[in-house]
Order: C-alpha cells, then sequence, then structure tokens
C-alpha cells in the first residue's frame, strides 16, 4: 500500500525515543495512521500540531500493518491561531470529533473538505462556530447518518421548518410539530442555508442537534462518549457569549 495525499494533522504521540505515531485525515484515502521517523524533533514538532496542513508520502506492507510516513508541511497551518484561544479550543475540538467518528483507512473526501472549510473559518471569530455545526452535519452525512432537512417529514411542507426528530433525523414544520415540541430538537435557521443568518441561540441548537445524533449513532456504537474536547469548546463558547 503506497499513496502520496495532501492532509490535515489530527493527532500525534511519540513512540519510542524519536519517533512519533501521527493520524492524519487524508483528502482521498481517509483517516489514517502512519508512523514518522523523527517526529519527536524540535523541528518536526510544529509541523505535528492538529490542523497542520502537509503532503504526506505513505507506505505500509499490508492494508492491516501501521504504515509509515514522509510529511511535508503545507502553509503555516495552526500558527495562525495561536492569538486566539478560542479558535485553537475549536480547533482541538474538530480534530477529536474528526479522530473519534472516522473508521480507518475508509475514503470520505467531504469530511476533508468539510475540515478544510472549518480551517479557514477559524480565522473569522463571528463565523466559525456555525460551520463547526455545518462540518458536524456533513460528518454525519458522510457517514449514512445525514439528517433529511429537505421537507416537513409528517406532511411534506417545505416552508416554515423549526424542528428535527430526534428518533428519525427528518425536519419538522413550526405547524406540525407544535404539539409534541417538547420532545423535538429546535432546527436552527442557518442549517437551511446561508441565508438565513444567525439568530440568537442558534449555534447552540446547532451543537445540541448534531450532538444528538454523533452521540448516538456513531460514538455510542463505538462505545464512546462525545470527545471532551468538543465539551469544552462548547463551555467556553458558552462562557463568550457565543452560543
Amino acid at each position: 500500500m503506497e499513496f502520496q495525499d495532501d492532509a490535515f494533522v489530527l493527532s500525534a504521540r511519540a513512540h519510542g525515543d524519536t519517533g512519533a505515531v501521527v493520524d492524519l485525515l487524508t483528502e482521498a484515502h481517509g483517516r489514517v495512521a502512519a508512523y514518522v521517523a523523527g517526529g519527536a524533533s524540535r523541528r518536526m514538532k510544529p509541523f505535528l500540531q492538529s490542523g497542520a496542513r502537509v503532503v504526506a508520502d505513505f507506505r505500509a506492507r499490508t492494508s492491516e500493518q501501521l504504515g509509515a510516513a514522509r510529511l511535508e508541511p503545507v502553509g503555516e497551518g495552526p500558527a495562525a491561531l495561536f492569538d486566539d484561544p478560542l479558535a485553537l479550543t475549536g480547533l482541538a475540538a474538530a480534530a477529536a470529533v474528526a479522530q473519534g467518528a472516522l473508521p480507518e483507512r475508509e475514503p470520505h473526501p467531504g469530511a476533508f473538505y468539510g475540515f478544510e472549510a472549518l480551517m479557514a473559518a477559524f480565522a473569522v471569530p463571528d463565523v466559525w462556530p456555525a460551520v463547526f455545526v455545518r462540518f458536524e452535519a456533513g460528518l454525519l452525512e458522510a457517514l449514512g447518518f445525514g439528517m433529511d432537512l429537505s421537507r416537513c417529514g409528517a406532511t411534506g411542507a417545505t416552508d416554515d421548518l423549526a424542528w428535527v426528530s430526534p428518533r428519525t433525523g427528518r425536519a419538522v414544520s413550526r405547524e406540525a410539530g407544535a404539539p409534541y415540541a417538547d420532545r423535538l430538537l429546535p432546527l436552527p435557521g442557518f442549517l437551511l442555508g446561508a441565508q438565513a443568518g444567525l439568530g440568537d441561540g442558534d449555534v447552540g441548537a446547532g451543537f445540541a442537534l448534531t450532538g444528538h445524533f454523533l452521540e448516538r449513532n456513531v460514538f455510542h456504537a463505538l462505545n464512546r462518549p462525545l470527545p471532551p474536547a468538543r465539551v469544552w469548546m462548547i463551555d467556553k463558547l458558552g462562557e463568550a457569549g457565543r452560543l
């Protein structure tokens, strides 16, 4: 197994005296773990931070074996966010969600492009929390658990969609859902289209929505909780009045 691919670093941990095992989100090959020789060196450590963009040359004898990779950095990566602790918290959460949710060596180019868009959005403080919600909705879609927000699951109406069924993931119109509002999940308008804008509480509602389906359909099946980094990020956004 051998390939070269664009990738983002999700995590890195020391392995042996000088190496590191790096978890990568690649464009065409999905999430891949690889041993990087010299990854523990001072020269390499800045390029192995979560969110760093690299070109990876990967080799493995078999598809089951931990492969080895040579990484070439691209751009300045997360260094541009060092003056924004909240954005760094979001970056850590995004990497943890992607690493925890995506199966290894299963191509999901949509997840790569979503992560790429989120990395760009971190430079815009007022925008990235909503983009993060969209990133999580895209992960659910890529994994086969996407929500159907195109029409009301009860009536077929396409207007005034206000809720999502926590059981089916289908949208529900305001009128049809009114009698069951306490059992439905609020649907923030920005998930229906870019023109909707952001209202008070929309980001928090978005995280509650994607978090419900990530927990139920993805992490519960893996016998894991939602990543603590995600919980920490939402706490910090709440303290900053950004939900």
